[in-house]
């Protein structure tokens, strides 16, 4: 009750200061940046959202088992996974824009090629391109929002940009569901890269060139790697951060597949499926960073992390509908509490470090590797016992990875004192 109150006080001070500042909530002298990679961001990952979560159906109909299933997603992780640190690194050396234009370039060609793929193997070659596209735009641009970002604003700063990200990936699939259902899966492809496209536009017309990046590191010597991974603190947000991917693999790869299995559901059912769980997540984003400012954040990761754990184990005792969406939107809330307060703790830990796309690029990998796991795992328990198994292994990464967090926190912090 204690903590109810406690976020109560700073969502309606939020309230307050929406409807009092309007075109003032933007925390950055650079507000057309931060809005370009707002909306950049916003279109990429609405057409990725419009195609990803019917892979999995659309595989199956193509004869992949779950192990194929889970290796047209884990292609994609593995490929940003050893590309991250290289242009996360690079970013910070030679500037932002130029790799952002080639990752969403990337994503065009490859909603091309999704068109004319009709192979299990092809699937899985365009994923691993399509992740190398990722691995250029999502920790650049992460760490472009970071550097721009005030003292004592990261919270907010943070969970304002992450909007951008839930509310497409909550649009994406709803549009996916109905794209499917109305025309086919091409149509979808071609949405996809349509957005992409108009991301690419954006980028070209209103990020400042190159020779203009007022705010890139210049002349400066890369921080060693050691000096970045051998960081406690750092570990504790890479271990809830590579836990809570491995559950949205999970969701995104076999939820889909058990609700339309199980339940016999539509696309356009499973479309909201997936999208209710990260559109709650999406609206907790910007009340939450404004919390993490003013809050404990170790405890705000924690209490998001249990429900995380609750809501991907539920799916296991589903028996309707109703079930899967009390399911999916308890992990929303669950990554709504906790990932403002992490993405918070993963720019202070950039400027600390002073190698901003370095650390964005390691907590990226996190992402990348929990997809690849988790999607692996959860495909070897689908196959060797049956679908709905893959919620509980969930569950486990879930549990594990908010422990490990507490207690390496807690080291970092004695060891600090």
């Amino acid at each position: 009750m204690d903590l109810f109150y406690a976020i109560k006080e700073p969502v309606s001070n939020l309230v307050a200061t929406i409807l009092r500042k309007g075109n003032r909530l933007i925390p950055s002298a650079h507000k057309g940046i931060f809005l370009t990679l707002f909306f950049i961001v916003f279109t990429m990952v609405t057409g990725v959202g419009i195609v990803v979560p019917l892979l999995p159906i659309y595989a199956n109909d193509l004869g992949a088992t779950g192990v194929y299933v889970a290796m047209i997603f884990a292609s994609f992780s593995l490929s940003r996974t050893f590309l991250l640190p290289l242009f996360g690194r690079l970013s910070d050396q030679k500037g932002r824009k130029p790799f952002i234009l080639g990752g969403l370039a990337t994503y065009v060609l490859v909603s091309l090629a999704f068109v004319y793929s009709n192979t299990v193997e092809g699937l899985i070659l365009i994923r691993f391109v399509q992740g190398a596209g990722s691995a250029m735009v999502m920790p650049v641009v992460q760490a472009y929002v970071g550097e721009i970002t005030p003292e004592g604003s990261e919270g907010y700063s943070m969970g304002l940009f992450n909007l951008s990200m839930f509310l497409s990936l909550s649009l994406g699939p709803l549009m996916g569901g109905v794209i499917h259902d109305l025309w086919s899966m091409d149509a979808a492809f071609v949405c996809m890269g349509l957005l992409s496209s108009l991301g690419l536009v954006l980028c070209l017309v209103f990020l400042p060139p190159l020779s203009l990046e007022k705010i890139r590191l210049k002349n400066r010597r890369p921080v060693p790697w050691v000096q970045v991974i051998r960081d406690w603190e750092l570990g504790a947000l890479v271990s809830f951060r590579y836990a809570y991917t491995a559950c949205i693999g999970i969701i995104w790869c076999f939820l889909p597949l058990f609700a339309d299995r199980a339940f016999g559901l539509s696309g356009s059912r499973i479309g909201l499926l997936v999208m209710l769980g990260i559109f709650v997540s999406g609206v907790l984003q910007l009340p939450m960073g404004y919390a993490a400012d003013r809050l404990n954040k170790k405890y705000m990761v924690i209490l998001g992390g249990a429900f995380s754990t609750l809501g991907i184990w539920l799916p296991f005792f589903a028996a309707s509908f109703t079930d899967l969406l009390i399911a999916v939107t308890l992990f929303g809330i669950g990554g709504g509490i906790s990932m403002p307060a992490i993405t918070a703790l993963a720019v202070v830990k950039g400027d600390e470090k002073k190698a901003m796309g370095s650390v964005m690029s390691v907590m990226t990998v996190a992402h990348s590797l929990g997809m690849l796991t988790g999607s692996l795992i959860a495909g070897l328990a689908m196959d060797f016992f049956s679908l709905k198994f893959a919620f509980p292994c969930g569950m486990a990464f879930m549990a594990a990875g908010t422990l490990a967090f507490f207690f390496l926190y807690n080291h970092h912090c004695r060891s600090r004192g």
